[in-house]
Formats: structure tokens, C-alpha cells, sequence
């Protein structure tokens, strides 16, 4: 599922300070190999580097 700039997501990472906070995607950029990654913003910071099998779509 690819997000675009504005849309707002959940990140699902056990790792980040951030899951499952929703935010909103600052950033979309594509990698080398063909990916998108994400920039997205909380309310506490961001996160950079996400990739779409680490975000959900946020109830709106």
C-alpha cells in the first residue's frame, strides 16, 4: 500500500519511541529500488526512513 504527503498513518515498529502513534506523512521518497520510504511526523518528532510494511492507514 503506498500513502502520499498529508495522508495520516500508524507506525507499527516495536522499536521506535513512536509506534502506534498515528502521524502524518511529511515525505515520500523512492529508493534504488523501485521502494518508497517515508518521512512522517508525530506530535513528539518524526521518524525517517519508514518503510510501507511499517505503516497503517489512520482511522480518520
Amino acid at each position: 500500500m503506498g500513502f502520499e504527503k498529508g495522508d495520516a498513518v500508524v507506525l507499527r515498529d516495536q522499536h521506535s519511541d513512536h509506534d502506534g502513534e498515528v502521524g502524518e506523512v511529511s515525505q515520500v521518497s523512492e529508493t534504488m529500488f523501485g521502494d518508497n520510504t517515508y518521512i512522517v511526523q508525530f506530535d513528539e518528532g518524526q521518524e525517517a526512513g519508514i518503510p510501507a510494511e511499517a505503516l497503517d492507514a489512520a482511522e480518520e
